[in-house]
């Protein structure tokens, strides 16, 4: 899409910037990335871009009207946690790059969560591209950076001392998103927290630093909540089913209330039909669906092949959903003619009080496998990995 970009990238390539937009990542955050990432960008147009916000746009009107307490179902007993909001800080939507029955290029929903993405490092991102890159500057995200910066702080920080909000996560030097948190340290001027560093007196929460006990005001949290029960004689002062004075930035419920709980009850030219495997009609065939556990993260147990013997198998069906399939279509050319597919991500924030949250920004992730999902890619190949989205004529 956009040939005039993608042959402008592809004449200006070399390993040796890519090499460059790597350095610059590990000298602006201190630390290498732990996941792939795509030697390019994607171009995609406006046009596209405009079906991307009316589907969009459509989705966030849609989860406005649904009825108060809709979404209570989705939350798993054993992870309620008390003092929810009224609406998330984050909001998240994975559109891929498909094809229609006419022959367009058209967005298909994916997924969508109310979770913090990669957004301290997709804006680092797009800036390296630009620098290495510079005919890219003239398609780069409308928000300056100062905004972008001031964006994120008064929605994380809001009104507290930078000193009493923490990023809290379990084990974080060991997450894939680490270089995120470094980045995020550095724009806002907060610490990272491991889970288990937690000192807990009374209702209040604290975290030492330099001999210190800090109490903690807001959490900007980050721990897949869920996740915690799968770590073996995991020892922590604080669990989060208890009632403590912390403002969450995003609560942890809206980690299962905007999500693939969400897709059944959605309907949009670009959101593909979506049952709960329970609520399956006999007249649909399960070879056109793929089978998605309601709560797992990164694509963990994803089938894309269901079988009939395997979802009679299941005893749970209200926790899984039949999504119908849709084509990613390989239109992004890499320099040996070969070609990736590509899902985007819409990075909003939802500031507190706001009736519509904010785009700010995008990610983007590239493929030559069946699943645009990073652990997807064990193919020796280029193109492929975590990129960016640039949008042009």
């Amino acid at each position: 899409m956009i040939p005039k970009y993608r042959k402008q990238f592809n004449e200006e390539f070399s390993q040796e910037k890519y090499e460059q937009i790597q350095t610059l990542l590990k000298e602006t955050s201190g630390i290498e990335p732990k996941f792939r990432l795509s030697e390019s960008p994607i171009f995609l147009t406006q046009e596209f871009r405009e079906k991307l916000l009316s589907a969009s746009e459509s989705i966030i009107d849609q989860i406005k009207n649904l009825p108060e307490g809709a979404l209570e179902k989705s939350i798993p007993e054993n992870c309620k946690v008390p003092n929810d909001t009224k609406q998330p800080h984050f909001f998240t939507i994975d559109f891929g790059v498909c094809k229609s029955k006419n022959g367009k290029i058209e967005p298909q929903l994916i997924e969508l969560q109310a979770f913090p993405s990669l957004y301290a490092f997709q804006n680092v991102y797009e800036d390296l591209f630009c620098k290495v890159y510079p005919f890219l500057n003239e398609l780069r995200n409308k928000i300056s950076k100062e905004d972008y910066q001031n964006h994120l702080y008064d929605l994380i920080i809001g009104d507290e001392n930078p000193e009493n909000v923490i990023l809290l996560e379990i084990f974080p030097e060991k997450q894939k998103t680490a270089i995120d948190f470094a980045l995020t340290e550095k724009l806002l001027g907060i610490k990272t927290v491991c889970l288990t560093k937690l000192k807990k007196v009374g209702k209040k929460l604290f975290y030492e630093n330099n001999g210190n006990l800090i109490e903690i005001k807001r959490i900007y949290n980050r721990v897949i909540f869920d996740e915690l029960d799968k770590i073996p004689d995991l020892k922590t002062e604080f669990n989060f089913r208890e009632e403590i004075d912390v403002e969450w930035v995003t609560h942890p419920n809206w980690f299962f209330k905007i999500s693939k709980y969400l897709l059944p009850l959605l309907k949009h030219e670009f959101v593909p039909k979506s049952y709960f495997l329970n609520e399956f009609p006999e007249n649909e065939s399960l070879e056109n669906f793929v089978l998605k556990p309601l709560f797992s993260f990164a694509g963990s147990g994803v089938n894309l092949n269901p079988a009939k013997e395997i979802t009679d198998a299941i005893s749970d069906k209200e926790n899984y959903i039949l999504q119908r399939k849709v084509s990613y279509e390989p239109i992004f050319e890499d320099i040996n003619g070969d070609f990736s597919r590509a899902e985007i991500r819409l990075l909003y924030i939802w500031k507190e009080n706001e009736e519509r949250p904010i785009l700010l920004q995008n990610l983007s992730r590239m493929t030559k496998a069946a699943m645009v999902n990073v652990d997807f890619n064990k193919k020796d190949a280029i193109w492929i990995g975590s990129s960016h989205a640039f949008f042009g004529e």
